[in-house]
């Protein structure tokens, strides 16, 4: 008799942005003709640019001439795309191997797909708040116990409180874990971690055998030259760490879809030498993916030219611009905010010591502007919220001014 994967009803009840698209549609439901101005899921909304629509063109082209036509591509991705990417990891000093690039359809399936190479008994350690695919995907594969309600947190997995008193930034766990989800500049709270920080989860890794999983995303958002955007421009990062990162918003493939991850050679666990980390992951690419779309990695190639990287950065000055205009705009009512500066997110504290679902029901009620609760991201959420400044500019400066004119606190 077949049976389903268990795993699945220990996921907490509904994912969170389903539940926020639910909430949102019963408020209209009920009162229609309202208009909703949406400042929650990160989902960019400005055009992509010239190049990079160029760039599309061509790979669209290509598949209309028979002597250019491509079938499948290489499961690692494009070589002169791994080639570009290894220029701009060059820019921050650090040198890889193309051999240790792998071009994909994204960083979110990627943080999911990553930790099937590593042992089912590895224990998981996630910075608390975190994005929940970090967590949700290690319950599927069956590394946690069950949701333990009183707690709002999964029996068996580490986690690492973020929290105002330690800057959203948690010390190394006080006990031996396996593999180690860090995020920077972090998604939900906003906050880049330093050189100094990321240092001791690189010595903690090393002296452990432990995995550092970490998720640069966001990383072209960050202004303050002195902050990290790679781990591997931490001393020593390429024994223990492996990096995720994606188009999605550096360039707005948020619906094309094209990421990358660096596995190096020297990154070694337990009972393994160089290269074999590197290796599995290629043999799970070449087992489960046929490469990433040869339309979208000419896209991708167009995004990391001279010129698509000037325009791309128009685009991220853009979503800035507006991280400030929500940022300053709370401030002024009195919110306490964090972020926004270095991260498209704004992390704000709930008034009243409202918890985060109250606060979106009010929110939404009074001002019509939809946010991410906090505790959706984890126990230490709670209390907090989350905004993003990825929306049309005219549509954060009407979100803003509704949050300023209606919200009763």
């Amino acid at each position: 008799m077949a049976r389903i994967n268990e795993n699945y009803y220990k996921l907490a009840a509904g994912y969170l942005f389903p539940e926020i698209a639910r909430r949102t549609r019963v408020f209209l439901e009920k009162n229609p003709g309202i208009k909703i101005m949406r400042l929650g899921i990160g989902n960019t909304t400005e055009p992509l640019t010239p190049s990079v629509i160029n760039g599309l063109h061509t790979g669209v082209e290509k598949l209309a001439s028979v002597d250019m036509y491509t079938g499948y591509g290489d499961e690692q991705g494009d070589t002169r795309l791994r080639e570009a990417l290894k220029s701009q990891y060059a820019d921050l000093d650090v040198n890889l191997d193309v051999s240790e690039i792998f071009v994909s359809d994204g960083a979110k399936p990627d943080s999911g797909n990553i930790q099937s190479i590593f042992g089912q008994d590895n224990i998981i350690a996630v910075q608390d708040p975190a994005y929940p695919v970090y967590v949700d995907t290690n319950v599927i594969a069956g590394r946690t116990g069950n949701f333990n309600k009183a707690k709002g947190l999964y029996d068996g997995i580490v986690y690492m409180p973020c929290t105002e008193d330690n800057g959203f930034f948690s010390p190394v766990p006080d006990q031996k874990v396996d593999i180690i989800y860090l995020c920077s500049p972090n998604n939900p709270t906003g906050t880049v971690a330093t050189i100094e920080q990321l240092k001791t989860f690189v010595d903690y890794a090393r002296q452990n055998k432990a995995v550092i999983i970490f998720d640069a995303a966001y990383s072209a958002f960050i202004k303050d030259n002195h902050l990290p955007k790679s781990i591997f421009q931490i001393e020593g990062a390429e024994e223990c760490a492996l990096e995720i990162n994606s188009f999605s918003k550096i360039a707005g493939f948020t619906g094309v879809r094209l990421g990358w991850t660096i596995v190096p050679k020297a990154l070694v666990v337990e009972n393994t030498e160089s290269g074999k980390i590197n290796a599995l992951w290629n043999r799970r690419q070449c087992t489960f993916f046929n490469g990433a779309s040869n339309i979208v990695q000419e896209g991708g190639l167009a995004a990391l030219s001279d010129e698509g990287v000037n325009e791309c950065q128009g685009l991220i000055n853009y979503y800035m611009n507006n991280a400030q205009i929500i940022k300053y705009g709370l401030m002024e009512i009195g919110i306490k905010v964090f972020g926004g500066d270095n991260a498209p997110y704004i992390w704000m504290k709930t008034p009243d010591n409202m918890s985060s679902w109250e606060f979106f029901d009010k929110l939404l009620t009074e001002t019509h502007v939809v946010g991410t609760p906090g505790s959706g991201f984890g126990p230490s959420g709670e209390g907090y919220f989350r905004l993003s400044s990825f929306g049309h500019n005219e549509d954060i400066l009407s979100a803003v001014n509704s949050i300023k004119q209606n919200l009763d606190i």
